[in-house]
């Protein structure tokens, strides 16, 4: 593998001599590399080579577009408020072509990025100023984004958060029982038919034209955040692969599931799981800070209900796989995605003690 990426490396404008090329990170959807090139002046310089993987996305050439646009957009905006845009959001480094994306000729996709030095992505958060930095660094982003046409944008994964039809799938998955599962799973499929009724809450919205159409990142976990070193701020919104048309409240409501949940997504001691509402004033007063002034007063009103049904929804997405066999999400246990929804509809269930709670602190800050 690292011969090929370093042959592939040769395709793309990096500027130096190939000094070494090592497997990067701990992602489970593409091939990451970082390469090192020694510069005229005998400094070395980082990048990020990934292979794209293009059967999670069928669409690489609109993803790559995607993703040029935005951060064309972004790199406008961050340069005139005066930052740094190669540290503030991804740059994309071309092929030798001029291209935003490597096609080898046995059909693989690659890309490359210049690597944003002196600056982490963690997967949990070290304490509740970690919280903040990761909802103003979402902020920022829709904020910077306010202006850009959303629908110019593809869908890279078409009704990823529509609500209904993971409905829907789930309902497919019952009946179909697949792998002879669903007796087990009762009451969690009771849990989520109780509240069928609420699943197109926000999608009505948008369609009656209540809710604008904005770009989303629709991935807002904690470590999509790159955390400066030294200062410790959230400096880079990171991983746009699902950067695509949404609503604002999609990011919000996936950032408090990630960001507040007080135990780990596959806690099997539902006692442990809970809103951790010192987390959540935290996330909510960093994001609607750094947005203040582009959300609607309608938007506002959906951000507590947000965080309740994205939650419900990724429970409902576990569920659904448990049953089909684990087809999609990877296990590393027996019924591990039955405890993932097991703890996500714990959270759910927190929520709605919570609710009240939850939608004062997002009326203080707004």
């Amino acid at each position: 593998m690292k011969l090929d990426a370093a042959r592939i490396a040769e395709q793309f404008r990096f500027s130096g001599e190939l000094l070494r090329v090592l497997p990067h990170g701990t992602g489970h959807i593409h091939d990451t590399y970082a390469v090192w090139f020694r510069r005229r002046d005998g400094s070395s310089r980082r990048y990020l080579l990934q292979r794209i993987n293009h059967y999670v996305f069928r669409d690489p050439e609109g993803l790559m577009g995607n993703i040029a646009a935005v951060t064309d957009h972004l790199r406008t905006g961050i340069a005139a408020k005066g930052g740094d845009p190669e540290r503030e959001t991804l740059t994309l480094v071309p092929t030798r072509d001029g291209n935003t994306q490597l096609k080898t000729a046995n059909g693989e996709y690659w890309r490359a990025y210049l690597f944003i030095e002196g600056a982490t992505a963690y997967a949990v958060a070290r304490d509740d100023a970690h919280v903040h930095s990761v909802g103003r660094a979402f902020g920022d982003f829709h904020t910077l984004l306010a202006d850009f046409p959303a629908e110019q944008l593809r869908e890279t994964i078409p009704d990823f958060h529509n609500t209904p039809k993971r409905l829907q799938s789930l309902e497919q998955a019952v009946s179909g029982n697949a792998s002879n599962r669903a007796s087990g799973a009762r009451p969690e499929i009771d849990f989520v038919f109780q509240r069928a009724h609420r699943l197109s809450t926000l999608l009505d919205l948008r369609d009656s034209g209540a809710l604008p159409l904005r770009v989303t990142h629709n991935d807002t976990k904690i470590d999509n955040v790159l955390i400066d070193d030294e200062t410790g701020e959230g400096i880079c919104v990171i991983d746009l692969d699902t950067v695509m048309p949404g609503l604002l409240a999609y990011d919000f409501g996936d950032a408090v599931r990630a960001a507040t949940n007080s135990a780990a997504e596959d806690e099997r001691d539902l006692a442990k799981v809970s809103v951790d509402l010192g987390a959540y004033e935290q996330l909510v007063r960093g994001f609607l800070d750094a947005s203040r002034g582009i959300w609607t007063a309608e938007e506002g009103n959906q951000l507590c209900f947000s965080s309740w049904l994205l939650t419900l929804e990724l429970g409902m997405r576990f569920l659904t796989d448990h049953l089909n066999g684990d087809v999609y999400f990877k296990v590393h246990r027996q019924d591990h995605n039955l405890d993932r929804c097991r703890s996500q509809l714990a959270m759910v269930k927190d929520m709605e003690d919570k609710f009240e709670l939850m939608q004062t602190i997002v009326e203080a800050h707004c």
